[in-house]
C-alpha cells in the first residue's frame, strides 16, 4: 500500500474559494483564526495522518480485531496511537471549548478529519463516533451531565458510541425492542444492539453508550423511544470510575472491510438490567439521537471524500511506476499513467474527489454560518442549506466513494485484486460508507420527503437561484475556459429545478414514485452542484494565475479537471434526471419483470 500525503494546498484552496473561510473567520467566537493558524494546524495534522495512523492501515486490516469473553483487542500499534492522538490534543481539536475542546469551526476541523480518515478509516471511527456522542449530550443532556461525561470524552479519556440498531430493527427504529425501566434515579436497560462501532475497545478507560430503548408506559413507534446514558463503568459524583455496568460486548462482527474497527453486539441487562440515565424528555429519543445522526452523516460523506482521495493517491502512484506497454505515439515502453485510458481514469478519479470535497466543505462553511452568525436570518438561511446537502453528501459522496475505489483497482489491472497492493482495501473499506449510517436510500427519502416537498421546495429553489445567478457571472469572465464552464452549468441546473419542482408536483399524490427517483436525484444533486463548485474553482483560479508569483501550474489544474468533470462526468447528470424524473417506470416494471 502507498503512502498517504494529505493534500494541503486543495484543502485550503478549497476552504477559501468554496468553505467561505474569511467569512467563518469574522464569526463571533473565531477571532483568532487566520491563515498562518489553519496551515500550522494542518501541516502537523499531515505529519500525524502520514507518519503515525496510515502506516497502520494495511497491517491493521489484515490482523484486525480480537474479541475473547466480552474483551475486545485492537490491532497493534492502535492503543500507542490513540493515546498519542489525544495526548497531542487532536481528539478535542473539534469540540467545544467548554468542556476542554477547542472549539475550531467546522470548515477547519472537517479537512483534518478527512485526514484521519483517508490515513486510516477504522482509526478515525472511533473519534467520529464520539464527538457525535458529545454533540448529542450537549445539546440535550442536563448540566450535571454534561459536567459529569464530557470532559472525559473530549481529552478522549473515554469513547462514546451510538446503539440503535437491533436484530429485528435495522432501519426501522419503530421496532427497537430495548426495555428501560424505572429504578430509583436511574433505569434497568435490558436487550441487545448490533452494528455498534467501537462498542468495546481497549483504548479508552471508559465507554459511554447512548442507547435507544422503551420506557414500560411507551406509546408505540418511533413516539416511544427514549435516549439513555449506560457507561461501561459507572461513574461516581466525583468523576472517578465505579463499579462496572450490567452491559457486554458479545461478539464483534466479521466484516468485509474496516477490519481495524471493532464493530460489536452489545448485550444489555444480562444480570438484571445494564443501569442507565435518561437524556431530556421522556419518548424524544430518536429526536435527540439525530443530533449524532445528522454529526454522522455529513463526517461519513466526509469519509467518502477521503477514502476517494486514498484510492486515487494509490493508483495514481502505481501508474507512474508500473511500466507496461508503448503508449500511442511513444517509440518505447512507459508507466502506464501514460496511456490514455488510465490518463481518463486517474482525471475521473481526481475531478470526482476535488468535487466531493468542495460539496462537503461548502456543507461545513453553511453549518459555521448557521450555528454562529448574528445575523438571525443569514443563520436560518445557512441552516435550511444544511439540512437540504446533507442527505446529498453523506449519499452522493459514499456511492461515488466505492466508484472511485473501483476505479482505483481498475488502474492496477490485475494487481488491484491482490490484496498485498492495498487497492482492494480502499474498495472494501468504502463499501460500508453508503450502508452505516442510513442507506443511500434513506438519505434520498430525506432528501425527497423531508427537505424538498416538505417546504414546497423553498430552500432547494433557492439554491437553484444562487447557481443560475453563478452561471451568469461565469459567462462574463473574461477567460473563455470559464464562460464554457458557465455555459456548461446551464442546462444542467435547469434540469435540476425542472425535477425538484417534479418531486412538489407528484410526493402528495405519488409517494412511490418519488421514492423511486429519489436515489437517482441524490445522484443528480451531487454532480450538478458539484461542477457548479468546481467552476467556481476554475473562475478563481483563473483570477488568480495573473498575480505576480502565482503557482500557474497548480491553477491551470484546477481549471483543467474542472474542464475534464465537464465532459466526462456532468453528462452523467441528464441520465439520472431521466430515471429521476421517471422513476414510476422501476414501480410499475416490477410486477411485470417478474422478479
Amino acid at each position: 500500500m502507498s503512502a498517504y500525503n494529505a493534500p494541503i494546498r486543495d484543502m485550503i484552496f478549497a476552504m477559501k474559494t468554496i468553505g467561505g473561510f474569511d467569512r467563518i473567520a469574522a464569526l463571533p467566537g473565531n477571532e483568532e483564526v487566520s491563515d498562518d493558524l489553519v496551515e500550522a494546524i494542518f501541516e502537523e495534522a499531515r505529519k500525524f495522518a502520514g507518519e503515525a495512523l496510515a502506516p497502520l492501515n494495511h497491517p491493521g486490516d489484515k490482523q484486525g480485531c480480537l474479541c475473547k469473553d466480552g474483551v475486545v483487542t485492537t490491532p497493534d500499534g492502535v492503543k500507542k496511537a490513540f493515546a498519542a492522538f489525544c495526548e497531542n490534543g487532536w481528539h478535542a481539536m473539534p469540540a467545544p471549548l467548554d468542556y476542554g475542546g477547542q472549539g475550531l469551526p467546522s470548515l477547519v476541523s472537517t479537512p483534518v478529519l478527512e485526514m484521519w480518515t483517508g490515513a486510516n478509516l477504522a482509526f478515525s471511527l472511533c473519534q467520529m463516533l464520539t464527538l457525535g456522542a458529545i454533540a448529542a449530550i450537549d445539546h440535550h443532556g442536563s448540566p450535571e451531565q454534561k459536567a459529569l461525561y464530557l470532559p472525559k470524552m473530549v481529552a478522549g479519556a473515554w469513547t462514546g458510541t451510538m446503539n440503535l440498531t437491533e436484530p429485528q430493527a435495522g432501519s426501522d427504529l419503530a421496532a427497537v425492542r430495548t426495555k428501560a425501566v424505572p429504578d430509583g434515579d436511574a433505569y434497568r436497560l435490558t436487550g441487545t444492539k448490533i452494528f455498534i462501532t467501537w462498542g468495546e475497545n481497549d483504548v479508552a478507560e471508559n465507554i459511554v453508550h447512548l442507547v435507544l430503548a422503551r420506557l414500560p408506559d411507551a406509546p408505540p413507534g418511533v413516539k416511544g423511544i427514549s435516549l439513555f446514558i449506560a457507561p461501561k463503568f459507572l461513574v461516581n459524583p466525583d468523576g472517578s470510575l465505579g463499579a462496572r455496568n450490567d452491559l457486554v460486548c458479545a461478539s464483534i462482527e466479521h466484516k468485509l472491510g474496516i477490519h481495524g474497527s471493532p464493530t460489536a453486539v452489545m448485550s444489555f441487562g444480562d444480570k438484571g438490567g445494564a443501569i442507565g440515565y435518561l437524556v431530556g424528555e421522556a419518548n424524544r429519543g430518536l429526536e435527540y439521537m439525530f443530533t449524532m445522526m445528522n454529526h454522522a452523516r455529513l463526517n461519513v460523506g466526509l469519509e467518502g471524500v477521503a477514502i476517494a482521495e486514498r484510492a486515487f493517491q494509490q493508483a495514481r502512484d502505481y501508474a507512474f511506476q508500473r511500466v507496461q506497454g508503448r503508449p500511442i505515439g511513444a517509440e518505447s515502453g512507459a508507466a502506464i499513467a501514460y496511456h490514455p485510458d488510465v490518463k481518463r481514469m486517474l482525471l475521473d478519479m481526481k475531478a470526482k474527489v476535488e468535487a466531493m470535497r468542495a460539496l462537503t466543505y461548502f456543507t461545513a462553511g453553511q453549518t459555521d454560518i448557521a450555528h454562529a452568525s448574528p445575523d438571525k436570518a443569514e443563520a436560518a438561511a445557512a441552516q435550511a442549506m444544511v439540512d437540504l446537502l446533507v442527505p446529498v453528501v453523506k449519499g452522493w459522496c459514499t456511492e461515488s466513494a466505492v466508484e472511485i475505489a473501483s476505479t482505483g483497482v481498475q488502474v492496477h489491472g490485475g494487481m488491484g485484486f491482490i490484496e498485498e497492493t492495498g487497492a482492494a482495501q480502499h474498495y472494501r473499506d468504502a463499501r460500508i460508507t453508503p450502508i452505516y449510517e442510513g442507506t443511500t436510500a434513506i438519505q434520498a427519502n430525506d432528501l425527497v420527503g423531508r427537505k424538498i416537498a416538505r417546504d414546497q421546495g423553498a430552500a432547494a429553489e433557492r439554491l437553484i437561484e444562487t447557481m443560475r445567478a453563478a452561471a451568469a457571472d461565469l459567462e462574463t469572465a473574461s477567460d473563455a475556459e470559464i464562460v464554457a464552464l458557465g455555459q456548461a452549468l446551464t442546462a444542467p441546473t435547469a434540469r435540476l429545478q425542472y425535477a425538484i419542482e417534479w418531486v412538489v408536483a407528484t410526493h402528495a399524490c405519488a409517494p412511490a414514485q418519488t421514492a423511486a427517483a429519489g436515489v437517482p436525484l441524490i445522484h443528480q444533486f451531487g454532480i450538478t452542484i458539484g461542477f457548479w463548485l468546481l467552476a467556481r474553482q476554475a473562475a478563481r483560479a483563473a483570477e488568480l494565475r495573473d498575480e505576480s508569483g502565482a503557482d500557474v501550474s497548480f491553477l491551470n489544474g484546477k481549471i483543467a479537471l474542472a474542464r475534464h468533470f465537464a465532459g466526462h462526468v456532468l453528462p452523467h447528470a441528464e441520465g439520472f434526471f431521466r430515471a429521476a424524473t421517471e422513476g414510476s417506470a422501476s414501480v410499475a416494471a416490477f410486477d411485470a419483470a417478474g422478479i
